[in-house]
């Protein structure tokens, strides 16, 4: 009995010294998995970008450094993917002009066309490729329109409060955490089209945001919405006494030139620009080209007199920006053709992106 027990103490000594070596290598394995998400995106990029975040009226790094966004717009993905131009090249364009964001302008017509699983493939595909080369991504929900009425200014904008909800459920699950998707802008253009397509205020609209945002923060709280003003996303004068009510917040202004009359500075401030001394501010879309230009069209006829004014003005302002729109067939176009050879405007902005991005 004596053998016997001993047997089984030494067999129970074993058992646990056993226990204890597969705990560890499962804490070993585990510890490797849990790596921050940061380290985990170090490894699986050539070049991990760091969280930015809202800090004060400025966007920030992990270190506390400010950083402003500075890139192009692209046009709808799934136009480029049907074109045979969502590749790694067209990628490289953007960042051989020297940005350091650009945007994905989705259309919730080809979000449906496509299907939800083919269009995620386009996005998954895109931020890798922005992640391999350094830029962040915004993603734009690319509707026109008036979103409490569900009408819009065209077809392929149309959209319900349901679609547009659980498409950023969706988004936000999705890339929860992800560094590079850094923007979400959550509705384009929001306008009532000269009443025609019904009664749109300011608090109307800022339930509606403030509902996505609300599901958006519920998964992932490391992205910084983007809030668009009234007027086709141009007027943020309604927020000096009635801001979104969630913090992290950022804005959006779409500065097109004929917006105003010359001289601008005065106007911008006035309707915009007096925002960026209290928020972080993204111009997503402006622009300019010749009236004589293809596809020209109110409100986009401008030159140069335009593009050193509004860069200026970003400048002093400390305001993001990506131009519109990084493409040879919508307008107003930055490059001609798929050679990437720069339009009038995009000589303009290809300078500025290399000259300000550059700088240290």
């Amino acid at each position: 009995m004596i053998r016997h027990r001993k047997f089984e103490s030494r067999l129970f000594r074993g058992q646990v010294f056993m226990n204890r070596a597969f705990l560890f290598f499962v804490a070993l394995a585990l510890s490797a998995v849990c790596l921050p998400i940061k380290k985990v995106f170090a490894q699986n990029d050539k070049q991990a970008l760091p969280f930015i975040k809202v800090e004060g009226n400025h966007f920030v790094d992990e270190d506390g450094k400010k950083f402003v966004f500075r890139g192009v717009s692209f046009s709808d993905p799934d136009k480029l993917e049907k074109e045979g131009h969502w590749n790694k090249a067209y990628f490289e364009a953007a960042k051989n002009w020297n940005s350091n964001v650009v945007r994905f302008p989705v259309h919730p017509r080809a979000w449906r066309e496509r299907g939800e699983e083919e269009y995620l493939k386009l996005l998954d595909q895109g931020i890798k490729w922005a992640a391999e080369l350094g830029m962040y991504v915004i993603i734009d929900w690319h509707s026109i329109g008036n979103l409490r009425t569900e009408l819009f200014q065209h077809p392929m904008y149309n959209t319900t409060k349901t679609e547009t909800f659980r498409f950023w459920k969706t988004i936000a699950q999705r890339y929860a955490r992800n560094p590079v998707v850094a923007l979400y802008e959550l509705f384009n253009e929001p306008t009532d089209y000269n009443g025609t397509l019904g009664k749109l205020s300011w608090e109307q609209h800022k339930n509606l945001i403030e509902e996505i945002i609300y599901i958006v923060y519920a998964h992932d709280k490391t992205v910084i919405p983007l809030v668009g003003g009234l007027g086709w996303a141009y007027d943020l004068s309604v927020i000096k006494n009635d801001p979104v009510g969630f913090p992290g917040v950022a804005y959006v202004t779409h500065p097109y030139p004929q917006k105003r009359t010359p001289p601008w500075e005065a106007q911008w401030e006035q309707d915009w620009g007096f925002a960026a001394d209290m928020y972080p501010i993204v111009a997503t879309e402006f622009g300019f080209m010749s009236a004589d230009g293809r596809g020209a069209h109110i409100p986009v006829i401008g030159d140069e007199t335009y593009g050193e004014a509004i860069i200026n003005y970003f400048e002093k302002k400390g305001i993001s920006w990506t131009a519109w729109v990084f493409d040879p067939h919508w307008s107003p176009q930055l490059f001609d053709n798929w050679d990437f050879e720069p339009t009038r405007q995009g000589r303009f902005f290809k300078g500025k992106l290399l000259q300000l991005n550059s700088k240290k």
